[in-house]
């Protein structure tokens, strides 16, 4: 699953007390995994019979292999995911597929192009006479590219904290705004060496190298909108950990792009990471500087009149874009009567590569998928090689690039193998191996998501088949779209949903490992894996076998309804709910309306009739009211009242 820009969102998503509960449902559409097996059609018989082809020894050899150091991450692009490419490739041609992509010699892969920018390694820093190198002197996470390249005037704010019990400075000083703002790393600390703001002398988020300094940090200095923060790393040892200690902060990576993609907007100021000696060397002063500096600060114990004179220094940050080649990986099984509509069973066997020196193997993110859709594709095509093929062909979607912004799914959907139009569904497994902190103990569970968004059919042919035979409990927390996290966002189903083709996204929970070198193997728990995997299958056999295809909800058809656009402007405004913690913001674009969820995409609204609109994409539907300022947004089984502001 692809990291969400807002890390805030995940971690808060994160906390069992802060996370969206599960939407009730009828009774009886949850039942546990103890629950009575129903009396199954003929018909389901088969599908239990190869879902039990899919065995946990089965997805362990796959897994151990694609997960291994040897295949470096999976980075798109890079040597490992090619090896992983080949080795699925390979293993679905030794299980009976095809390679559907026409006209070529290897139609296994879907071949695209991609673009690789990164900084070059002569970016550097002139001060005065001396000049400081890019991943030597300094690292740089390049947010606002268009100042990148410019003269830098830093200017001093002490330890960057600004708190009622210890202020730097004050977040509302218009001298601040859209500098760039230099600071100390570390806290201030007591003469007797103790961290001052810590309690019991106890280091506070302050001193706490990482993720935790940003955030504690963070509200203050991000209301003076600065061009760029300067943190001067309290140590040689210090700055050498930067890449590791600030793994998690966004912006590390070379951007991916589709060639001819428009740079993407500024995401906040720059961030730099500066040694020692080159952090005394902006502020115009010595080691012996600083240090005597942090001494007045802990002799005072508040803030001191800082006597540093900071000289104009030239930022050039220089960065290379190169073309390379990277493929999605298709199996294709012919249907019978219906095989002019394909089935879409889809997974990402890509992930984040190695970063400084260390392996993220990616073993649930997603190889727990990628392995599930490998036994998927094998049941079924043992299933056709006894007579019992399905009747809608199937398709085996293994995306790259997902991590990229999902770049390998947006790629088959504006260039389909199989049309849109005939594609009936897409599963999609991102994260099925793990078991989550909401769910101690037991693996007999699995999250839906979008099930309902554009389709009720889907989602009560799924619920139906979990009733079959050993049912999961189907947990619904993240499938709304007040959901923290933006869970639905956030993986290749959604550029399915985009074109009108209803999805399920399956998904197993967060957990500590997520984006980690220890995303490993032995922590998957198999069993639980070859369950989602047995209940997946027996899902998709039911959406490739019934005698009609999984309808789109009526309201999500498409409409040639235009409104007066005189009207369109008494729904503009900003809306909020007492039912949801979410603010939407209604604007006019041309003959029509868009809505603003928060940091989230914009949503592109459709009218339907007299003050009514909706977006297919999500799955919405916006009924306005406007004398009672206010509307009525409806999504899968839940209806909120949001009242303009």
């Amino acid at each position: 699953m692809r990291r969400p820009f807002f890390v805030a969102a995940f971690l808060l998503a994160s906390i069992p007390s802060l996370a969206q509960p599960a939407r009730p449902q009828p009774a009886g559409t949850h039942p546990s995994a103890n629950s009575r097996r129903l009396t199954t059609p003929p018909a389901a018989n088969q599908a239990l019979r190869y879902a039990d082809r899919i065995t946990a020894t089965g997805l362990r050899q796959d897994l151990t292999v694609l997960a291994s150091d040897a295949y470096e991450g999976r980075a798109t692009g890079q040597k490992g995911q090619k090896m992983a490419a080949t080795y699925l490739a390979n293993a679905l041609a030794k299980a009976g597929l095809v390679g559907p992509v026409p006209n070529s010699d290897t139609p296994f892969y879907q071949r695209f192009s991609l673009t690789r920018t990164g900084l070059d390694s002569t970016s550097s820093v002139t001060v005065g006479g001396r000049t400081f190198l890019v991943n030597k002197d300094f690292y740089v996470l390049v947010r606002s590219p268009a100042a990148a390249s410019a003269q830098l005037q830093p200017t001093f704010v002490g330890y960057g904290i600004s708190t009622p019990e210890y202020a730097d400075f004050t977040p509302a000083d218009p001298a601040l705004k859209g500098k760039d703002l230099i600071m100390l790393l570390g806290e201030p600390q007591t003469p007797a060496g103790q961290a001052l703001l810590g309690q019991d002398g106890q280091a506070s988020p302050y001193g706490s190298p990482g993720f935790a300094e940003v955030l504690a940090r963070g509200p203050g200095l991000y209301a003076l909108a600065p061009r760029s923060t300067i943190r001067i790393m309290p140590s040689t040892a210090a700055f050498a950990r930067v890449p590791q200690d600030y793994a998690n902060l966004y912006g590390w990576q070379d951007r991916i792009a589709f060639p001819g993609a428009t740079p993407p907007p500024a995401t906040g100021p720059n961030v730099f990471f500066v040694s020692p000696e080159m952090g005394a060397a902006l502020l115009g002063t010595t080691a012996a500087g600083l240090t005597a500096y942090r001494q007045a600060v802990a002799a005072a114990g508040k803030p001191v009149p800082a006597p540093f004179q900071a000289p104009p220094a030239m930022l050039q940050v220089r960065v290379q874009t190169q073309p390379f080649t990277t493929e999605n990986v298709l199996g294709y099984l012919e249907g019978t009567d219906k095989k002019q509509e394909v089935v879409v069973v889809s997974a990402h066997y890509d992930h984040v590569g190695v970063q400084q020196g260390r392996v993220y193997n990616g073993a649930d993110d997603d190889g727990s998928g990628t392995v599930s859709l490998l036994a998927m594709a094998r049941a079924f095509a043992q299933a056709k090689k006894e007579g019992h093929g399905p009747r809608r062909s199937l398709l085996f979607l293994a995306n790259v690039g997902e991590e990229l912004d999902l770049l390998g799914s947006q790629y088959y959907t504006d260039h389909p193998v199989f049309p849109l139009a005939a594609t009936v569904a897409d599963l999609h497994l991102d994260m099925i191996g793990r078991v989550d902190s909401l769910h101690p103990g037991t693996g007999d569970y699995l999250y839906l998501i979008g099930d309902d968004w554009l389709s009720t059919d889907l989602h009560h042919l799924s619920e139906a088949i979990n009733r079959q035979a050993a049912p999961l409990q189907l947990d619904y927390r993240y499938n709304t779209l007040a959901d923290p996290s933006h869970l639905y966002y956030r993986s290749d189903h959604y550029n399915f949903a985009k074109h009108r083709v209803p999805v399920i996204y399956y998904f197993s929970g967060f957990h500590r490992d997520y984006h980690q070198p220890s995303d490993d193997v032995e922590k998957i728990d198999f069993t639980a894996l070859t369950q989602r995997s047995r209940l997946i299958f027996r899902t998709a056999w039911a959406v490739a076998n019934r005698a009609q295809r999984v309808r789109v909800d009526a309201e999500y058809q498409p409409t040639s309804f235009q409104p007066v656009t005189a009207e369109l402007d008494r729904y503009t405004g900003k809306y909020v709910s007492t039912q949801v913690p979410l603010k939407i913001t209604i604007t006019r674009v041309g003959e029509s309306l868009e809505a603003q969820l928060e940091a989230r995409y914009p949503l592109p609204l459709e009218p339907v009739s007299a003050g009514v609109f909706k977006d297919d994409q999500v799955g919405v539907r916006l009924e306005f009211d406007p004398v009672q300022s206010r509307f009525l947004l409806l999504q899968g089984g839940q209806r909120w009242l949001f009242t303009k502001s």
